[in-house]
């Protein structure tokens, strides 16, 4: 039986899944895992009736396990890990604080002004990733894809869109590793 998972539906277009990293990650998990899911997506400015009834807080991703909708990504990603433990797809302790990117929400605010210090402080998290990438990669935990990333890639995804699009920035091409595990993470079906 498909789990019933409720989405954030494109903003104009509610045909189409939105922008959000953590509906992103949980989507991401349940392909990896090879579970089968029925989507709804859900228009944010004018959220259903059975949806405000079954999730009162109106946040997505929620997914319906054994008839309760279950919301937080964290918290949603825990629970697949255990009801379908296969493939694993936990982080390896050593690997687990390896997320890239601190205050990723705040790198996405970066002023016009680069000597303000955030664009240097942003090039050294990309940077460190692009370090331990290179000796560990081509994914965070080395060979296989695991939680971390499923977590890290939508977040990087929309780094690389808002800073293009809001800031016209791009990363370096010379942290080759960052840019490869990133085309990786985005080319997987």
């Amino acid at each position: 039986m498909a789990l019933e998972v409720a989405a954030k539906a494109a903003a104009g277009a509610p045909e189409l899944l939105g922008d959000c990293p953590f509906t992103q990650r949980v989507l991401l998990t349940l392909e990896e895992k090879k579970v089968p899911y029925k989507l709804h997506l859900i228009n944010l400015a004018d959220k259903p009736k059975w949806f405000t009834e079954v999730n009162p807080e109106g946040k997505v991703p929620v997914v319906k396990f054994d008839d309760k909708w279950v919301s937080d990504s964290d918290v949603l990603v825990g629970i697949l890990e255990e009801k379908y433990p296969e493939p694993c797809l936990q982080t390896p302790p050593e690997f687990a604080s390896v997320y890239g990117i601190k205050d990723f929400w705040v790198i996405c605010d970066i002023p016009q002004d680069p000597s303000d210090g955030s664009e240097q402080a942003l090039l050294n998290e990309l940077k460190a990733l692009d370090d331990h990438l290179k000796a560990h990669g081509p994914y965070i935990a080395g060979e296989k894809v695991t939680a971390a990333d499923l977590s890290l890639a939508p977040k990087l995804y929309h780094l690389k869109v808002a800073l293009g699009h809001f800031k016209k920035w791009t990363v370096p091409k010379a942290l080759t590793h960052y840019l490869k595990y990133t085309e990786v993470c985005c080319s997987n079906e």
